[in-house]
Parts: structure tokens; C-alpha cells; sequence
């Protein structure tokens, strides 16, 4: 039993010496005791505290350990149990920041936590023109305390609070301690304290001074205590009055701005300007929320205390503020306040304001009245509850307003000032131009019936000194100076012909045909020495024998030079032709390709250039041609497809009453026609039967060569090409005397939408052929070689409904009916 004892008594000594090591393990002298497996995780702790405090890891200290008696094996357990211990706590970090972001705990960057009250924003419609009322909505604006600030003075302590204390210097600790429910904060080796409803400085020197009785180095100075707040309680506040009213968990940070935001304000009929914070049953402060908004004050916006009451109080008196003011809506107001006041809540008249009264409609006992408030008012008129102020615009008009326009060198508008005369106005707008008319100018005057009226004025003498004619002036007159330019008629002259720029230009005095034929840029090449001039004939006598419109003048240019000796001199409409040369072409090519000996692109050597003259200038044909096999490729013009476009094709006629297009529908047909030749065959094909050619060379097909033209002429090829609606596209030996029916089988047939009676067969040269039926015989054209079979797709029959059946065999039955009754 005594052996027992004395283990045990062992075992309580090591423990007790290691957790005194424990808080200071880098400054104790003899670790030679210490049992690392008897070591609990709040030693584990405080070790690990201790190092991070030093900046040193476990690895640092382990000579010093081992110099202190620790041994080796106990040092490796030790390190291995730390470790574990920071791994498991850093991942226990990772999991609280996770939960705490779900549950709405905010971690500071100071290392100061708070609880997050959330509440989710209403879009207050029906408040929304109330002044303050968007102080509320925004979710962005909630005047959350700030937690990196420095702990607050007078901070008063309470349950929930957390403090961190710290010595540091000879001795150290380093501690977070929660204030419990009973007000007490408990510190290792110095006991409890009670700082409930102290204030943050008072309890730091009342913690200071018990630590003081316990480390004798902070007693004599060697140490020093620093005291903060970790993390900060949540308070209850109830909320009575506001949109969502209710008990609220806040800081104890929090203010009454904060608390306010959380409801969302005051209700439909809530106050914002008497809004009490009730403490301890009596009224603490009364609440103006204008202050804030119209000055920025935060003088109302006090802190909180556990159990405030905030009670939002029904509105005593609202008006309307509508029209040109800087901020319209609905706004509060208290007794006593004038309409300046009103003004200032408004932030004031805008730019556009008449300003010298306001309009107000009032409500009495049983119907409205309309008042006037004049600006000698605004500062004794007491708004009355339910007035709606109507700011109107200033008028559209000018009081000195006057206005000058035309021939002077600043037309502008002016002030008017009493006796202003129109030689001032001119003298202001800087005097008249050189074109300015002076024999009349026009005022444009607006009478006090809001009519106009033209005055004239005799300019000239009024810039003279006539006081007769230098009428006087009113306000809002418009006074047009008239120039001379005005009055003479536009003249034109118009050139056409071998010039570089043809058109209708400008005429000035003296023109002459040199001058006119510089300005359009000169003479082409093509221009002939003929030159016609028309000019139009002026008679105020009409002569019935002389039939002429206008007159025609022929004369000779030098058409080599834009200079001509002969100076003709111009009049105003005439209409100058330069003719073009009666020989003036540029060479201009065919091509010619494929089976010949010398393709390429050759000139046309003269106008009646035939198709054998190019290709014997191509060295003839080649051994590989295919005699068959020639054909002409001669490009759509565009005035070809203007043509067509322009034509019109009647289809609704044609087509009869029941598929009449109508003039749209023939647009569009035109349209797609046109689109096809431009996008798609952009070539018109002309066969060629060489054969017949050689032989005789006035053959139909020895066609006369246009520029642009191409010849081809095919290499011969042995195969026959089948394609359409044929269940295999494929190319088919030709064979000697096989007809047109054997290449269709050769590839399978036609397929189910095949229309065979309609096929058709294009041959090398271009030429097509089509099948031919008489009776019950059908005639299938002859197949060459390099020719292309071609089945096109049956199209698309409506078959009958069964009502079409029915009402044909009703009619049939009816006609049967009538027939027998004839013969009866």
C-alpha cells in the first residue's frame, strides 16, 4: 500500500512540474521529469502557444530541451504528439471558418470575431417616393460596426465577451479568455475576476493588478499586460414600429442606424423624425433621421445597449414636393418648420424652376383648396399635413431677348434694352456684309395678342441717320437683312461626252468652254474634234413659224488639247456634247481552252471575228479533242438581267384565277430569275458543230466571237455519265450501239421519286435532248460518248381527300339520274 501511494504521489509531482514547464517550457531549468504521454491536449496547447509566441518551431528547442534533461526519446514523442496536435487544430480552423461562413460568423483579420445578423432586403415599393426611405433598401449600406477599429472607450463588458490577455517580457502568458455567464473571466494561476458591467479600461487595471499579485515580474515592471477584446458579445434589442419589427440579436458594436437598417426602417405610417431609443423604460434619445440625411450628422446614431426598445411612432404630418425641384417625394415634417425647411430637404429649386411662387394644394374638413405661396413667404409659410407643393417650369420666353439674321457678319440673337434702335442692332452685330441689300429689311414683330407682324425698313437711310426710318426696336423682334445673292437665279451649265467628269456644273460670269473643260478634269482620248452646244432661246414673243426649242451651235476642238485657240464663250443652261471618235477601239480578247495546241487568250482581230479563224490562230485542234465536244461560253451581261427584271411576265393571267400571283408574286419570280443568272449561271452556252464548220465555213455554227467569249473544246472521253434521281451516280463505258435505256440499268435504275419518261441527256457541246412519246411508243435520244444522262425528280401530286371523291361521285350519280330521266 505504501509503494502504491508513493508511485502515485510521483506520478502528481511530474504532472504538476511539466504543466508549470508547460506554460514556460523555453525558460524552465530541469525537463528531466517530464512525461510526454502523460501530457493532456490543454498542455499540448499551451506549448504549441508558447512557440508560436517565440517564432520557433519545435525543431528549434530541441537542444535546449536535451541540455535541460528531457531525454532524446521523450523529445521525439513530444515533437510527434505536437505535430498531430497542430494538424488536428488546422483542420479544425479550416472547419469552423467553413461552418462559421455558413452560420454567419465574421472573422476579422485583427483576430476580432462577431456574430453576423443577416436579413434580407424588401424592395419597398409602396414607401419608395417617402424622403429616407432608400436609407433602408439598400443592402449595401447597413452601418455595420467595424471590427478592426481599436476596443471602443468606455466599452462595457458583459457575458459572451471574449478578452485576449497577454504578458509579455520576462515572464509570459498569452491567453483568450470568455467573460461566463456569472460576469467572471478565469485566468490560469491568478483565478477569477469579475468584470461584468465594468467598462474596458477599468477592467484591464483590475486584471492587471491580480495578475500583478501573481507574476512578480509585472509587479516590478519586467513584464508587461496587455488586455483587448477578442471577440464581442451579441445583444437582444427589440424593434417596435419598423417594417419588419421584431427582437434583433446585434453587436454590442451595433448602433441604432445598424438596428434601424435590420427592420428595414420605419413602416408605412412610421416616423422618421421622432423615433425613440427606450432604455430602461424611459426615453434616452429621440431619434431625427433627417438630420443625418440632409447634414451627415451621426449625432442620433448612439450605441446600444442588451434590451434597448427602438420605437418608430406614427408620422404627424407628410407633404408632397412634386415638379422642378433637386429631389421631389414625399417628406416629413415637424411642428414649427417653415418651407424653407421643406426647400432644404428637397436640396432646393433645380435650373429650370420658376422660383417667384410656388403653388400648393391644401385639404380642409370637406374638399381642397389651391394657395399660392410667394417667395417673400417661404420662411413663415408652416407647411400643413397633406399639402402637395407643385414647383412649375420657368416659360419658354425671354424678357430681352432680340434677334438679327442675314447679310451682316453676326447674326446672332442679342439683349434688348428700352430705345434700342435697328442701326444699334446692326452696329452689334458687327455692321452689314458687302451682299447685303440696303433698299428694305423686314422686322418680324410679335404683338401683345401673340399675331405677328412685318415691318419694312428703308436700311440705308436708316444707317444714314433718318430717325423716321431707324425705327425703334421691342422685344423678341427678328430683323432679316436681306443680301443680293438672294434675288439672282442659280445658274447652271451642263457638259456631256468624252470628258473625264461629266455633269452639271456651276455657272459664272465669263465662263468660257476652255475654262469648263479643265474643271471636268479635261478630255478623254476617244474625244472627237466635234463639239455641239445647245443654248435655250429668250424671246417674249411667241413666233408659231419658228419651231425651234433651242438653238444648236456646232463648232471644232483641237482634240488633243485642253487649250483650244478659239475661246468659246459660255452662257448660262447651255448644254456643251463632245463627241467620241467615229473609230476608237481598244483591243479586246476571247479565250480559248482545252484540247488545242496553243490555249490562252487572243485578240480580236476584227469585227466579224468567227469562231474557226480563233481556233486555227490556236493551232487548230489537238489529237485528245472531242470533234463533239465544243461548245461557246459567252458571259450574262448585266443589261441582259436588268432586262429580264424589267419584263413583265404576266403569270397571273397565264395561271388563271385560282393561282394568280399578283404583282408580288411576279417581283419575286423576276427577283430569282435575275438572282439565278447572276449567282449561279453567269454563262450562256452556244454549241458548236465542228465538223460542219471545216466543211463549210458559213455554217450557223461558226458564230461571230464577242468579247468576253470562250471556246472549250473538250477532250474526248469514252464514259457515259448517269446522275439524278438513279439509285447509283456513276460514269458507264461508252459502248457502240447500247441506246439509253441500257446506262440506266447499267447504274441500278431510278429510284422511287426517278421520273423516267422525262430524261434527258446533255451531250459535250452543250446540246440537250429530251425523251419523246407518241402513243404507247417512247423514242429515248442517242447516247455519245462524254454525254451525261440525267433523270429528274418526279414532282410532288396532291392526291384527292376522300370528301373530293365523294362530291365527284355525287355529281357522276346525278348526272346518271338525269340521263335516265331523259330517256324515260
Amino acid at each position: 500500500m505504501k509503494k502504491i501511494t508513493y508511485v502515485l504521489t510521483l506520478i502528481v509531482i511530474s504532472l504538476l512540474s511539466f504543466n508549470a514547464n508547460a506554460q514556460d517550457i523555453l525558460k524552465s531549468r530541469d525537463l528531466s521529469s517530464v512525461q510526454v504521454d502523460y501530457l493532456s491536449e490543454d498542455d499540448l496547447a499551451k506549448i504549441s502557444t508558447q512557440l508560436k509566441s517565440n517564432n520557433a518551431s519545435i525543431d528549434d528547442v530541441e537542444p535546449m530541451a536535451l541540455s535541460k534533461g528531457m531525454t532524446q526519446s521523450e523529445f521525439n514523442k513530444l515533437r510527434i504528439k505536437l505535430l498531430e496536435f497542430d494538424k488536428k487544430n488546422s483542420d479544425k480552423d479550416v472547419k469552423d471558418k467553413n461552418n462559421n461562413s455558413k452560420t454567419g460568423t465574421k472573422n476579422s483579420e485583427f483576430g476580432r470575431r462577431q456574430e453576423i445578423v443577416k436579413n434580407d432586403k424588401v424592395k419597398d415599393s409602396i414607401n419608395s417616393l417617402i424622403f429616407g426611405s432608400e436609407l433602408f433598401d439598400n443592402p449595401t449600406l447597413n452601418f455595420e460596426p467595424d471590427l478592426k477599429l481599436a476596443t471602443p472607450m468606455n466599452y462595457v463588458l458583459g457575458p459572451g465577451d471574449e478578452l485576449q490577455i497577454s504578458v509579455y517580457g520576462v515572464q509570459e502568458y498569452n491567453a483568450n479568455i470568455p467573460v461566463s455567464v456569472e460576469g467572471k473571466v478565469n485566468i490560469d494561476n491568478v483565478g477569477q475576476i469579475s468584470v461584468s458591467g465594468m467598462s474596458i479600461e477599468a477592467a484591464t487595471q483590475k486584471i492587471k493588478a491580480a495578475i500583478a499579485r501573481v507574476y512578480s515580474t509585472v509587479r516590478s515592471g519586467q513584464s508587461q499586460v496587455s488586455i483587448s477584446l477578442s471577440q464581442i458579445r451579441t445583444i437582444k434589442v427589440t424593434i417596435v414600429g419598423g417594417k419588419q419589427p421584431g427582437n434583433y440579436s446585434v453587436s454590442s458594436l451595433a448602433t441604432v442606424y445598424n438596428a434601424l437598417h435590420l427592420a428595414g426602417g420605419p413602416g408605412k405610417n412610421g416616423s422618421y423624425r421622432s423615433i425613440e431609443l427606450i432604455r430602461n423604460n424611459k426615453v434616452y434619445k429621440s431619434i431625427d433621421i433627417y438630420r443625418f440625411l440632409v447634414k451627415g450628422d451621426q449625432s442620433d446614431n448612439v450605441s446600444l445597449k442588451d434590451n434597448d426598445v427602438i420605437r418608430i411612432p406614427a408620422y404627424s404630418q407628410r407633404v408632397t414636393v412634386q415638379g422642378e425641384v433637386k429631389r421631389s417625394g414625399i417628406f416629413e415634417m415637424k411642428k414649427g418648420e417653415k418651407f424653407s425647411d421643406l426647400l432644404n430637404f428637397a436640396s432646393g429649386f433645380n435650373e429650370f424652376a420658376y422660383t417667384a411662387s410656388v403653388n400648393v394644394t391644401q385639404k380642409t374638413g370637406k374638399e381642397f383648396k389651391v394657395h399660392d405661396i410667394n417667395e417673400s413667404e417661404y420662411n413663415t409659410y408652416l407647411p400643413q399635413s397633406g399639402d402637395v407643393f407643385r414647383v412649375t417650369k420657368i416659360l419658354n420666353r425671354f424678357e430681352n431677348r432680340i434677334k438679327i439674321e442675314g447679310a451682316v457678319f453676326r447674326p446672332d440673337y442679342y439683349s434688348y434694352n428700352e430705345g434700342m434702335r435697328i442701326s444699334d442692332l446692326i452696329t452689334r452685330s458687327e455692321g452689314l456684309k458687302e451682299d447685303a441689300y440696303t433698299k428694305r429689311a423686314r422686322i418680324i414683330r410679335l404683338k401683345k395678342d401673340l399675331t405677328t407682324e412685318i415691318v419694312n425698313v428703308d436700311l440705308s437711310a436708316a444707317l444714314s441717320g433718318d430717325l423716321n426710318s431707324d425705327i425703334e426696336l421691342k422685344r423678341e423682334d427678328i430683323v432679316t437683312v436681306y443680301s443680293i445673292l438672294d434675288f439672282r437665279e442659280e445658274y447652271k451649265v451642263t457638259i456631256d461626252g468624252e470628258v473625264k467628269n461629266p455633269g452639271i456644273y456651276e455657272y459664272f460670269e465669263n465662263l468660257t468652254l476652255n475654262d469648263l473643260v479643265v474643271q471636268v478634269g479635261g478630255l478623254t482620248g476617244s474625244a472627237s474634234k466635234r463639239v455641239e452646244i445647245a443654248r435655250m432661246v429668250k424671246s417674249d414673243v411667241v413666233n408659231d413659224a419658228d419651231p425651234k426649242r433651242i438653238e444648236l451651235m456646232e463648232i471644232e476642238i483641237t482634240s488633243d488639247s485642253n487649250e483650244q485657240l478659239k475661246n468659246f464663250v459660255l452662257k448660262p443652261f447651255d448644254v456643251i456634247n463632245i463627241r467620241k471618235m467615229a473609230i476608237y477601239e481598244k483591243p479586246e480578247m476571247v479565250k480559248v481552252s482545252g484540247a488545242v495546241t496553243y490555249p490562252g487568250k487572243y485578240v480580236l482581230a476584227n469585227k466579224k471575228e468567227s469562231v474557226y479563224n480563233i481556233v486555227m490562230r490556236a493551232g487548230g485542234l489537238s489529237s485528245i479533242a472531242n470533234l463533239d465536244g465544243m461548245r461557246i461560253k459567252r458571259p450574262v451581261k448585266e443589261e441582259q438581267i436588268q432586262e429580264l427584271e424589267s419584263v413583265d411576265l404576266n403569270l397571273d393571267k397565264k395561271l388563271g384565277s385560282e393561282q394568280q400571283l399578283g404583282s408580288k408574286g411576279n417581283d419575286t419570280l423576276n427577283s430569282k430569275l435575275s438572282k439565278k443568272l447572276r449567282d449561279q449561271v453567269k454563262f450562256a452556252v452556244i454549241p458548236i458543230n465542228w465538223e460542219k464548220i471545216v466543211k463549210d465555213k458559213n455554217h450557223y455554227s461558226n458564230v461571230t466571237l464577242f468579247p468576253g467569249d470562250e471556246i472549250e473544246v473538250a477532250i474526248f472521253n469514252e464514259g457515259v455519265k448517269v446522275a439524278g434521281n438513279v439509285l447509283l451516280t456513276s460514269e458507264i463505258p461508252y459502248r457502240k450501239g447500247k441506246g439509253f435505256k441500257y446506262y440506266i440499268n447499267a447504274v441500278g435504275g431510278v429510284d422511287n421519286k426517278g421520273w423516267k419518261k422525262k430524261a434527258y441527256i446533255i451531250y459535250p457541246n452543250g446540246n440537250a435532248s429530251v425523251t419523246s412519246s407518241f402513243l404507247f411508243f417512247r423514242a429515248y435520244p442517242s447516247v455519245t460518248p462524254g454525254s451525261q444522262i440525267v433523270v429528274p425528280e418526279k414532282p410532288e401530286s396532291k392526291k384527292m381527300s376522300t370528301g373530293e371523291w365523294v362530291s365527284i361521285g355525287s355529281v357522276i350519280t346525278s348526272l346518271a339520274l338525269l340521263i335516265v330521266t331523259a330517256f324515260k
